[in-house]
């Protein structure tokens, strides 16, 4: 049977024309690479090696070999690429940040899912959206659930790979007892209600109400900021203010809906997000998972979805 080894040695043979170089680049001596030379040409029966004073060249059988054996090689090479990241995947703890509205929705079954199928411990890391941006460029994280404002960016990343996971309208939030609630579509400029906003200025639901304001000529008057969303729901239940949300983000039972408005209020672009370079397979399974998952999810919310690579990193909520 011919070896892995002299497969190298006919390569190295064709590579630096003459069997001193060959050895050289193998780290062989040249009686090791004239010993694999001579057992390879009486297995084949075929002279695969012409020595010239000026070196050494492949015969026509030669070189079909080496042609053949350069695609062995580097299916082998291939192969021990991918047992090594398997086994490395097996062995590790993937590191994902995320944010609780819609990653307490989505992340939980898919690492069931995950775990189910591979070897592997996942450790979720909660943080804004600029923060986990940050972590993702320094290491600190092999992924991150992140959100941000379809058409206004807050984020260049260009070092980031970005699959979109969901893409869903802004709408407005108010109480099921609220007058608004009995609107289709609530204008604006006439919702004589204040506004609960982020803590976060770079938060997506709050540049769309500076936005909004800017386009109205008003400012809107804010209630309150906070970004935990059970305040948020309890807040505008009582109908005390509105706030921006989409249709993911609803808690049942708090007694709140989301209307339309008349304004164009874009839209919130779901992303997971991984570092560019190459990532163990188990990574590339949770993406997998949980496109599969947030089209679920859009299809039970009535929203839009989409597995596709947008062109920068998005943000929160």
């Amino acid at each position: 049977m011919i070896s892995l080894q002299q497969l190298r040695v006919i390569l190295a043979v064709r590579t630096n024309g003459s069997l001193t170089k060959a050895a050289s680049a193998l780290h062989y001596g040249v009686p090791t690479v004239t010993h694999h030379l001579d057992a390879l040409e009486a297995r084949l029966g075929a002279r695969l090696v012409e020595r010239t004073p000026r070196g050494a060249r492949l015969t026509p059988i030669g070189e079909l070999l080496a042609e053949e054996g350069e695609q062995i090689l580097a299916r082998v090479a291939h192969a021990e690429r991918l047992v090594a990241t398997y086994r490395d995947a097996g062995a590790m703890t993937l590191v994902v940040g995320t944010f609780p509205s819609i990653g307490s929705r989505l992340l939980p079954e898919a690492i069931r899912v995950l775990r189910a199928s591979m070897h592997v411990e996942v450790e979720l890391v909660e943080g804004e959206p600029t923060e986990l941006v940050r972590m993702l460029g320094e290491g600190a994280l092999h992924a991150a659930l992140i959100y941000d404002l379809e058409g206004d960016p807050a984020f260049d990343a260009p070092d980031l790979a970005s699959t979109l996971l969901m893409s869903e309208p802004f709408q407005v939030l108010v109480g099921e007892r609220s007058p608004l609630a009995r609107l289709g579509e609530l204008d604006l400029a006439e919702l004589g209600r204040s506004w609960i906003g982020s803590r976060n200025d770079d938060e997506a639901s709050q540049r769309v109400l500076r936005r909004a304001s800017a386009a109205l000529g008003q400012e809107l008057h804010v209630f309150t900021r906070t970004d935990d969303l059970n305040m948020i729901h309890g807040l505008v239940a009582a109908d005390l203010a509105v706030a921006l949300t989409v249709p993911s983000t609803l808690v049942p039972g708090f007694g709140v809906v989301a209307r339309p408005s008349v304004q164009e209020l874009g839209m919130r672009r779901l992303a997971f997000v991984t570092r560019g370079d190459g990532q163990p397979p188990a990574l590339a399974r949770l993406r997998d998972i949980l496109v599969e998952a947030a089209a679920d999810l859009a299809t039970a919310t009535g929203t839009a979805t989409g597995a596709t690579t947008p062109p920068r990193a998005p943000d929160r909520r």
